[in-house]
Parts: structure tokens; C-alpha cells; sequence
């Protein structure tokens, strides 16, 4: 009798762990809606709808705001579980002081072709990346990621120098992320698309902001804390501690990113503006 109800539980198992297998894409990337809007139906009409093409034959969509004189220009990658119509409140902060927009919509999100995956994510932020170096200098490009487009731009930051690189609610790795939720299954054996966001992160030459709340229930304070440690300096960490996943808006992580950069462009301006040394 006992060895019949292993048995089962076994085959019960088994069944389990290939079902989350097959169907694990359907988790990491739920698409609320694969429908274009328009920033003129979503309210932000300063923003100018741009199709690119992607280096694998997909048509992904930026929203482009241009910057006043000698501002930065926030390279935006959105979460698995959004489109930018959501969004346009995060954007017109961005915006209100001048600073420029090129905001993403991965494929399969809002209106861009194709299916999700992460080899195909990080095309699409290749390609979104050259059409800003096609308008502006990369020491004005702010690579500014949250959540699963955390991953996105610290693959980009870890190729290219920019001005800062700004990430919410990021992880260490998909794989981290999947053993909590999942911890009786064998999830890093499983999992397709790692986004080794901790891999990379050692890679990158920019000042880099993180910030995290300290009550994420979607990806703990931990693995934000953990990739932060992983990274070279110069880098700063910001914790939330009533912040959850998606409520870092609302404590003010947009302003606190926003300052940031505006301290490293201050830096920056006193450091070209500082006397040469001369020899005693």
C-alpha cells in the first residue's frame, strides 16, 4: 500500500514539475495586454510614438520625450506585469523637470511583436538603445529599470558606459527569485530565461543607484541588497522600509532617483570645471 502511495505521490510530482516547466514563460511574462495605445490615449501626448526594429525581425515601441538643455535622458524598462499606458503617471515625473524619456514596451507588450523571452528582452533593449545613441551622446542616457526590466538594463549596462544606471525592486537572478516561490521543485534546473542580473552587475562602470522595499512581497529585500553588494562602486542603496513591490512610487523613488541623478550631473559639472593641478 505504502509503495502504491509513493508511487503516486511520484507521479504527482513528476507531472507538477513538467507543467511548471512548460508553462514557466506564462509566469515570468504576463501580458495584461497586447494592444497598442497610443501616448495621446494614454493622456501623454508630449511623448512621440517610435516603432523600431529589433535585430531579429521585431517591431518593438519606444515613447520618446526629448530633454531640455542639459538634461539626462531615462532609458525606461518595465515591469513583467505592465504596459506603458500604466505608466504614464511614473513618466510625466520623469518629465516634469526637463528630464527626456525613451520608454520600452517589450515584445508582446503594448502593441510590439513578437513573444517574450529573455534573449529576446535584451534585443529589444539593444534596440531601444540605439535609436537614443542615434539622438543623444551616452553620457546623457540613464539606463532605469524596474523589476523584470531590472535585468534589462544591467545586460546593457554591463556592455556600455552611460550616465547612471537606476534600478528598482531588482534580483540577483530569475533562478533566486523562482526557488522562493517555488522551493520543493527543482527551479534552477528548470528555468529558461536567468536573467543573471548578479553575473553581469560586476561588469558595469557607472554610478548605479538601487532601491528596494523593505516589504516586497514579489522579490525580497534580500536579493535587491545582495546585487547591490555584487556591484562596483560608485553605487548607492536606498531601502523602503514600508515599500512594497509596487508602491516605491509612492515613497518617493522616482524623486530620490531624480536627485540622484541630479547629483551626479553637479559632480560632474565641478569636477570639468575644477582647476588643473600643477606641479609644486
Amino acid at each position: 500500500m505504502l509503495w502504491r502511495l509513493a508511487a503516486i505521490a511520484a507521479v504527482l510530482y513528476l507531472f507538477a514539475t513538467g507543467l511548471l516547466f512548460t508553462v514557466q514563460r506564462n509566469f515570468l511574462y504576463p501580458i495584461p495586454s497586447s494592444l497598442r495605445t497610443t501616448p495621446e490615449a494614454a493622456q501623454f501626448p508630449q511623448a512621440e510614438e517610435v516603432f523600431l526594429d529589433t535585430s531579429d525581425g521585431e517591431k518593438v515601441i519606444v515613447w520618446h520625450v526629448a530633454p531640455q538643455p542639459g538634461k539626462p535622458v531615462v532609458l525606461f524598462f518595465h515591469g513583467n506585469g505592465e504596459v506603458l499606458a500604466w505608466d504614464v503617471g511614473r513618466f510625466r515625473e520623469f518629465v516634469a523637470d526637463g528630464t527626456g524619456l525613451i520608454a520600452l514596451s517589450f515584445r508582446g507588450y503594448g502593441g510590439s511583436s513578437g513573444k517574450p523571452s529573455e534573449s529576446g528582452l535584451l534585443k529589444d533593449g539593444l534596440a531601444a538603445y540605439e535609436f537614443a545613441l542615434r539622438h543623444y551622446k551616452a553620457e546623457r542616457l540613464v539606463l532605469w529599470g524596474y523589476s523584470l526590466g531590472t535585468g534589462v538594463a544591467v545586460a546593457l549596462g554591463a556592455r556600455f558606459h552611460v550616465s547612471a544606471i537606476i534600478l528598482e525592486a531588482p534580483y540577483t537572478s530569475i533562478a533566486d527569485v523562482a526557488a522562493r516561490i517555488f522551493p520543493f521543485f527543482p527551479v534552477r534546473l528548470l528555468i529558461l530565461d536567468t536573467f543573471h542580473s548578479d553575473r553581469r552587475i560586476p561588469k558595469i562602470t557607472s554610478p548605479l543607484l538601487i532601491m528596494h522595499g523593505e516589504k516586497d512581497e514579489a522579490i525580497p529585500f534580500e536579493l535587491g541588497r545582495r546585487l547591490y553588494d555584487t556591484a562596483p562602486q560608485p553605487k548607492r542603496f536606498i531601502g523602503f522600509p514600508e515599500g512594497s513591490h509596487v508602491t516605491l512610487p509612492y515613497f518617493g523613488s522616482i524623486q530620490v532617483g531624480l536627485a540622484f541623478l541630479r547629483d551626479i550631473s553637479l559632480a560632474a559639472a565641478q569636477k570639468e570645471n575644477a582647476p588643473a593641478a600643477t606641479a609644486p
